[in-house]
């Protein structure tokens, strides 16, 4: 299966997410082109405009999205199907698969994986390597640019293409607390004192790349991978091994150290918690838990060994949606409409009353309704301070979680010397360098 750059017709483009309204008919026959990627040679299905709407052929639409939306999902994809005389011979077919788990899945077997399917930014580079996800049109691309937040129209890219739909713009972490307990969040030392008072606990995932990185980022360092249009990895970009990076990393152990300390991120698992570092993904979880003292915050400001304050950083994450390349260039449109018009402001509004989860449209994030709500407002407020989550290689998560492994087990404390952290920061930064190679 050839990757190419998917061509939408002038009736296409007329369609788009407004498909739900009604299609015109249009009087000439017309096709629109586009540059090919270097070395490509991109076909285009003709479907004059004057053809008959029921000209989109027929078939079974595999979708594959989280298990909390897949009835919404479902509901949403058989109304837009339903709009238009010209899908009638599609239906969808829905499966549970979190987006943690897409890319594996999709990668075991990418011809009888799903047509469109859910996952996080971080998966794109291995998608496209792969040629298991379709780019996007030059027409779809500037839609994706011009009604989402930025950087969720940079994470759907791999190089200078673009290659799903934003979904969401709320991947990232804040802080939950019960505020009969914690009164001032505004530095982690402080929360952590008012927890150990309280004889209650602050949990924090700290062998996680995904959540470390706060502290790193919070002290100004970098650690970023750059990829080409393919998806393959071909620098990164790392200074955890600094002056500045010794900071961050002592600390990761002063916070360790703390009694009310408890390693995790996990709502439902938690227990006598203060406050926990999660995401809006567990907001329900977190009402439940904090009962009538639920609050939400961005995260705290910590005053480094060298007497500066940083403010806790991290990352700013997105689901999108993709589209698997398909030999039927009738279906591919089909698909492609289907999966803007799930991510379009309308259905993304209806996710958030659905299910909480934060749209990444632009006027969506302005409503009124999701303004209101404590966990999209935390983190919108901490995304300021945080970097949109680019394309990771996949031995950086496992060898982050081995650097702070170390703290945790008691290898690496606060009598270890700056030159051995130093040390142990340069092991790391050299194989994060080396996963590009």
């Amino acid at each position: 299966m050839t990757k190419k750059r998917f061509l939408a017709t002038s009736l296409v483009a007329a369609m788009a997410v407004s498909a739900l309204a009604g299609c015109s008919k249009g009087g000439d026959t017309s096709t629109s082109t586009t540059e090919n990627k270097p070395g490509e040679t991109t076909t285009q299905a003709e479907i004059p405009t004057t053809a008959p709407l029921e000209d989109y052929g027929s078939g079974t639409i595999k979708i594959w999205v989280a298990q909390e939306v897949m009835d919404f999902t479902k509901t949403q994809a058989e109304k837009f199907l339903a709009s238009n005389p010209a899908y009638k011979g599609y239906t969808v077919e829905l499966e549970a698969v979190g987006e943690g788990d897409t890319a594996q899945k999709v990668l075991t077997d990418i011809q009888s994986s799903a047509d469109i399917f859910g996952f996080p930014q971080d998966q794109l580079a291995r998608l496209v390597s792969a040629n298991a996800i379709a780019s996007l049109s030059e027409e779809d691309q500037r839609w994706v640019e011009d009604n989402n937040d930025a950087g969720a129209a940079a994470a759907a890219c791999a190089g200078e293409w673009a290659y799903a739909y934003p979904m969401t713009s709320d991947n990232g972490y804040f802080l939950y607390y019960d505020k009969s307990v914690v009164t001032d969040v505004s530095t982690l030392e402080g929360i952590l004192e008012q927890c150990e008072k309280a004889g209650k606990n602050f949990y924090f995932e700290a062998n996680s790349g995904w959540y470390n990185p706060a502290f790193f980022f919070g002290t100004g360092c970098t650690l970023t991978y750059d990829t080409d249009e393919d998806g393959n990895f071909t620098k990164c970009n790392i200074d955890y091994a600094s002056d500045k990076g010794v900071v961050a990393f002592k600390e990761i152990i002063d916070m360790v150290s703390s009694p009310a300390f408890q390693n995790g991120s996990d709502i439902d698992a938690a227990t006598n918690v203060a406050a926990i570092v999660e995401g809006t993904w567990d907001s329900g979880s977190a009402k439940t838990l904090l009962g009538d003292n639920y609050a939400c915050a961005k995260l705290p400001t910590f005053t480094g060994s060298d007497g500066k304050t940083y403010q806790m950083s991290g990352f700013g994450g997105f689901k999108l949606l993709g589209v698997k390349p398909q030999e039927d260039d009738k279906k591919l449109i089909v698909c492609n409409l289907l999966a803007k018009y799930l991510t379009s402001e309308e259905v993304q509004l209806a996710r958030f009353e659905a299910a909480g989860w934060g749209p990444s449209n632009k006027k969506a994030q302005v409503s009124d309704a999701v303004k209101a709500d404590q966990a999209l407002a935390a983190l919108g407020e901490q995304l300021g301070f945080c970097i949109p989550q680019g394309q990771y290689a996949g031995d950086y998560w496992s060898r982050a979680t081995a650097l702070v492994d170390d703290v945790i087990a008691g290898k690496i404390t606060k009598d270890t010397s700056d030159a051995d952290l130093m040390k142990y920061l340069q092991a790391f930064q050299d194989d994060c360098i080396s996963y590009a190679k």
